[in-house]
Protein backbone atom coordinates (compact mmCIF):
# COMPACT_ATOMS: atom_id res chain seq x y z
CA UNK A 1 0.00 0.00 0.00
CA UNK A 2 1.26 3.43 -0.90
CA UNK A 3 1.55 6.16 1.66
CA UNK A 4 -0.32 9.40 1.19
CA UNK A 5 2.93 11.36 0.79
CA UNK A 6 4.05 9.02 -2.01
CA UNK A 7 0.76 9.55 -3.83
CA UNK A 8 1.05 13.30 -3.45
CA UNK A 9 4.62 13.19 -4.80
CA UNK A 10 3.55 11.08 -7.80
CA UNK A 11 0.72 13.49 -8.53
CA UNK A 12 3.09 16.46 -8.32
CA UNK A 13 5.54 14.81 -10.73
CA UNK A 14 2.71 13.94 -13.11
CA UNK A 15 1.47 17.53 -13.11
CA UNK A 16 4.97 18.84 -13.77
CA UNK A 17 5.43 16.43 -16.70
CA UNK A 18 2.04 17.24 -18.22
CA UNK A 19 2.65 20.99 -17.89
CA UNK A 20 5.74 20.77 -20.11
CA UNK A 21 3.95 18.99 -22.97
CA UNK A 22 4.02 21.16 -26.06
CA UNK A 23 2.59 20.66 -29.51
CA UNK A 24 4.91 19.60 -32.27
CA UNK A 25 5.12 21.87 -35.28
CA UNK A 26 6.31 18.97 -37.32
CA UNK A 27 4.85 18.62 -40.80
CA UNK A 28 5.62 14.90 -41.19
CA UNK A 29 4.40 13.82 -37.78
CA UNK A 30 1.30 11.68 -37.64
CA UNK A 31 0.30 13.01 -34.23
CA UNK A 32 1.39 16.16 -32.49
CA UNK A 33 1.41 15.08 -28.83
CA UNK A 34 4.21 12.50 -28.94
CA UNK A 35 7.06 14.81 -28.11
CA UNK A 36 7.44 15.42 -24.42
CA UNK A 37 9.77 18.40 -24.39
CA UNK A 38 10.93 21.25 -26.56
CA UNK A 39 14.26 19.53 -27.09
CA UNK A 40 12.48 16.48 -28.52
CA UNK A 41 10.40 18.69 -30.80
CA UNK A 42 13.51 20.49 -32.02
CA UNK A 43 15.31 17.21 -32.72
CA UNK A 44 12.33 15.80 -34.63
CA UNK A 45 11.96 18.97 -36.69
CA UNK A 46 15.67 18.95 -37.56
CA UNK A 47 15.52 15.31 -38.64
CA UNK A 48 12.43 15.97 -40.73
CA UNK A 49 14.17 18.89 -42.43
CA UNK A 50 17.06 16.54 -43.22
CA UNK A 51 14.57 14.08 -44.74
CA UNK A 52 13.04 16.88 -46.79
CA UNK A 53 16.50 17.87 -48.00
CA UNK A 54 17.16 14.27 -49.08
CA UNK A 55 13.88 14.28 -51.03
CA UNK A 56 14.70 17.58 -52.72
CA UNK A 57 18.22 16.44 -53.61
CA UNK A 58 16.84 13.22 -55.06
CA UNK A 59 14.43 15.22 -57.24
CA UNK A 60 17.31 17.41 -58.42
CA UNK A 61 19.44 14.38 -59.19
CA UNK A 62 16.57 12.87 -61.17
CA UNK A 63 16.37 16.12 -63.12
CA UNK A 64 20.05 15.78 -63.98
CA UNK A 65 19.48 12.09 -64.84
CA UNK A 66 21.47 10.51 -62.01
CA UNK A 67 19.05 7.68 -61.28
CA UNK A 68 21.28 5.64 -58.97
CA UNK A 69 22.06 8.63 -56.74
CA UNK A 70 18.35 9.56 -56.59
CA UNK A 71 17.38 6.04 -55.52
CA UNK A 72 20.06 6.01 -52.81
CA UNK A 73 18.83 9.36 -51.47
CA UNK A 74 15.20 8.20 -51.50
CA UNK A 75 16.06 4.98 -49.64
CA UNK A 76 18.03 6.96 -47.06
CA UNK A 77 15.13 9.37 -46.57
CA UNK A 78 12.65 6.52 -46.12
CA UNK A 79 14.98 4.80 -43.64
CA UNK A 80 15.29 8.00 -41.59
CA UNK A 81 11.52 8.47 -41.64
CA UNK A 82 11.04 4.91 -40.42
CA UNK A 83 13.54 5.48 -37.59
CA UNK A 84 11.73 8.64 -36.51
CA UNK A 85 8.38 6.85 -36.45
CA UNK A 86 9.82 3.99 -34.38
CA UNK A 87 11.40 6.45 -31.93
CA UNK A 88 8.12 8.32 -31.52
CA UNK A 89 6.24 5.07 -30.88
CA UNK A 90 8.79 4.02 -28.26
CA UNK A 91 8.50 7.41 -26.51
CA UNK A 92 4.70 7.13 -26.55
CA UNK A 93 4.84 3.64 -25.05
CA UNK A 94 7.15 4.87 -22.28
CA UNK A 95 4.87 7.83 -21.61
CA UNK A 96 1.79 5.60 -21.37
CA UNK A 97 3.62 3.22 -19.06
CA UNK A 98 4.53 6.13 -16.75
CA UNK A 99 0.90 7.27 -16.69
CA UNK A 100 -0.20 3.80 -15.63
CA UNK A 101 2.01 4.07 -12.52
CA UNK A 102 -0.20 6.83 -11.16
CA UNK A 103 -3.13 5.39 -9.18
CA UNK A 104 -6.55 5.82 -10.72
CA UNK A 105 -7.96 7.15 -7.45
CA UNK A 106 -5.97 10.36 -7.91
Amino acid sequence: MLARSNLAEQLREYQIRSKHDCASISFLASTSNLASSRVDVAIFVIWELVILAFLVFSAVSLYFQHLRFAVILLCTAMLLLLCIKMTKQAKLARKQKRRMLLPLSM
